[in-house]
């Protein structure tokens, strides 16, 4: 069962639920529009992972450095990055070796938000 579940902002939930399935292979779990037919709540799975996101207000900055990043763990961190960065993804790490045994990279998604992946499994 899960109990964490990161929730991030973007100022175009649609087209940033249809990127993140196609970029970082998310699946829409679940799919909440305003009445106005903007998303106002969505739940997005990889593997046993999931986050939730929706719209942007003023209320909601997104944060304004790079001092933190979601992790995802994935079982080929080289694939997932070459998808990654064909989708438009900057990659702002390219896949590295770790002392302690994963492989992982970083990209920033359209938005700007830093997502690491990598094979470490807590």
């Amino acid at each position: 069962m899960r109990t964490v579940y990161p929730i991030l902002r973007y100022p175009d939930p649609r087209s940033a639920m249809d990127w993140l399935c196609s970029a970082f292979g998310f699946q829409v779990h679940a799919s909440h529009e305003a009445p106005d037919g903007t998303i106002a709540h969505a739940e997005l799975v990889l593997d046993t992972g999931m986050i939730m996101l929706g719209g942007r207000s003023g209320a909601v900055p997104r944060p304004a450095d790079d001092d933190w990043s979601v992790y995802v763990a994935v079982p080929d961190v080289d694939a997932h990055c070459a998808r990654a960065r064909a989708a438009g993804a900057e990659i702002i790490r390219e896949p590295f070796d770790t002392d302690y045994g994963s492989r992982d990279y970083a990209a920033r998604d359209l938005a700007g938000y830093v997502w690491s992946f990598g094979t470490y499994r807590p």
